[in-house]
């Protein structure tokens, strides 16, 4: 067995690879093997990442072969790689593409070169109910209306599908970009124009479906835009509340020549249904009664809209993957920061929205000036006697609440918000007692789901401005929320071990600043809990991105 003691990675037949930290290799490895491969632990010498057949899809789809990611492997691992590993990455590559969805006249066709994979499968009578011929050991006619729950079955069973069926034109919008913007000269990024390019695929049918995967403030906004002007079609925008809605109608407006009449705004306070409507999940999961048809999901119907985008697509609620199920001749782009859902249903984004076709590194990002280089540091509290006492004869639910609420956190806020006294502080936090405290100590605002549109958006429109230092949020901010100059967030408090929320957090504080391009994201927790514990596991997400987090001990 060959030993190569100096590089990094140690490769195992269960899948998982083990990164050191303390190499110096480190990190030029782990970037490299985050392409295919998922961070599962990052204690602080050994990092364990697990290759996982829909990593290896999502990878296949973004134009990764087999052989790239078997040169990674033997690159950086101390030593062999197992064969059966080997082989099993051979294997699930070779499936993304094994099987194909095809569009003839107006059958809709299951395709496969290889002779054997369709009768097999055929065989379940979850895929056989969807059959409405058999016209050779490689092809089945397919019922039309069943094009999106077909390959969710499909994935399910361990083959992905490549839908080459094609989408409805939809009305035509035709609009240009502008070349100046209120904000001076405008123009796509090189970064943001290959993200469009790779969703495009050159108008054939192996684009139109996908999902872009960029960090908070590299403009997913611009790149949804810059995609719905390659398309020249009517558009609808689906987004995470009324903030964003009005954000994207801003921007269409400042970086578009569309008549502001095509554009309508969808939401609990307007109903307007335009070339371009934007509007949120909520408004089309929303219903009086539990036995009640969700009344907005008719903005799915009908042939007028010809692309859907997804802004923050791991978000997606169930209602509205059913709902996509049924709407597959229609492009879809999904746009996020990150692939990780907290409920599983990544194959469900894969097969229904379409797979990763665009994943730009944050550090890489940073690198280049577009985001802000952000330095992480996690301040760990102890608790007071009381509330040790408290936490030691507490249920599992109730431990975790009595050391995120841990009344040391408010001591080392106020000292982290006197050393960062000359810039623009985002206080985050999940629960609202804490919060409010927060808020009374510190003598600033407080935005929580309470707080009505308007009074949130006079608050943003204030610390933009200047007149505020200092705002306290709650989950509300988590998402689509455009604070350019906020250059310091110090978390209080989370949803237990959401990857997804350390990443949307972080983002609110990475648009690039005109000054220094520096900001800091502060994580207090109580030391020796289920707090640090559950800090753990949010930070994966942006450790396997190329953060480390710093730790201080507050005593």
């Amino acid at each position: 067995m060959a030993h190569h003691p100096h590089l990094p990675l140690i490769v195992q037949s269960d899948r998982t690879v083990l990164a050191e930290v303390q190499n110096p290799l480190f990190a030029e490895a782990t970037r490299s093997i985050a392409r295919f491969a998922e961070l599962e632990k990052s204690p602080d010498y050994i990092h364990t990442y697990k290759i996982t057949p829909l990593s290896l899809w999502n990878a296949a789809a973004s134009g990764m072969t087999a052989d790239h990611i078997l040169d990674v492997l033997y690159s950086y691992s101390k030593f062999d790689v197992p064969l059966s590993l080997v082989a099993e990455i051979g294997e699930q590559m070779k499936r993304y593409g094994l099987i194909r969805l095809e569009k003839h006249e107006e059958a809709l066709l299951l395709k496969s070169d290889d002779d054997h994979v369709l009768p097999q499968l055929f065989r379940y009578p979850s895929l056989a109910r969807y059959v409405e011929a058999e016209l050779s050991d490689c092809c089945y006619r397919i019922a039309t209306a069943a094009r999106g729950e077909i390959k969710q079955e499909l994935i399910r069973l361990g083959y992905p599908v490549v839908d080459l069926a094609g989408y409805a034109a939809g009305d035509s919008l035709p609009f240009q970009l502008k070349p100046v913007s209120a904000k001076g000269p405008f123009q796509l990024r090189p970064y943001q124009a290959e993200a469009i390019e790779s969703f495009y695929a050159g108008g054939t049918v192996y684009g139109g479906s996908g999902v872009l995967v960029l960090p908070c403030g590299a403009g997913k906004t611009i790149i949804g835009i810059g995609t719905i002007c390659k398309l020249q079609t009517a558009t609808l925008i689906l987004t995470t509340n009324t903030t964003s809605v009005r954000q994207w109608i801003a921007e269409l407006r400042d970086k578009t020549n569309l008549d502001p009449e095509l554009i309508g705004e969808y939401t609990g306070e307007r109903k307007e249904v335009k070339p371009i409507t934007v509007a949120t999940y909520q408004m089309l999961t929303y219903r009086s009664r539990e036995d009640q048809e969700f009344p907005h999901m008719n903005l799915f119907t009908g042939d007028h809209f010809g692309l859907v985008v997804y802004d923050e697509v791991h978000l997606l609620p169930a209602p509205v993957f059913r709902m996509t199920a049924g709407i597959q001749t229609k492009r879809r782009l999904g746009l996020t920061a990150t692939l990780v859902r907290e409920d599983g249903r990544e194959s469900d984004v894969f097969s229904l929205v379409g797979p990763k076709k665009y994943d730009m590194p944050w550090r890489e990002l940073e690198a280049q000036g577009h985001i802000a280089q952000a330095v992480c540091k996690e301040v760990r509290v102890p608790m007071p006697p009381q509330t040790r006492e408290a936490y030691a004869f507490a249920s599992a639910q109730q431990k975790s609440r009595i050391a995120a609420e841990n009344p040391y956190k408010l001591e080392w806020l106020k000292k982290l918000v006197r050393n960062h006294a000359h810039d623009r502080i985002l206080v985050i936090g999940q629960y609202l007692d804490q919060l409010e405290q927060a808020a009374e100590a510190l003598q600033a605002p407080l935005i929580t789901g309470k707080v009505k549109e308007t009074a949130r958006e006079e608050l943003y429109s204030d610390f933009k401005e200047g007149k505020l230092q200092v705002l306290v949020v709650s989950k509300v901010a988590n998402f689509a929320i455009d604070l350019p100059d906020a250059n310091v967030a110090i978390q209080l408090s989370g949803t237990f071990g959401s990857r997804q929320e350390e990443a949307q957090r972080l983002g609110r504080i990475l648009r690039p600043k005109e000054a220094q391009n520096q900001a800091h994201f502060y994580t207090v927790v109580t030391r020796d809990s289920r707090d640090q514990d559950f800090a753990r596991q949010r930070q994966l997400f942006l450790v396997e991105q190329g953060y480390q987090y710093e730790i201080f001990e507050a005593d």
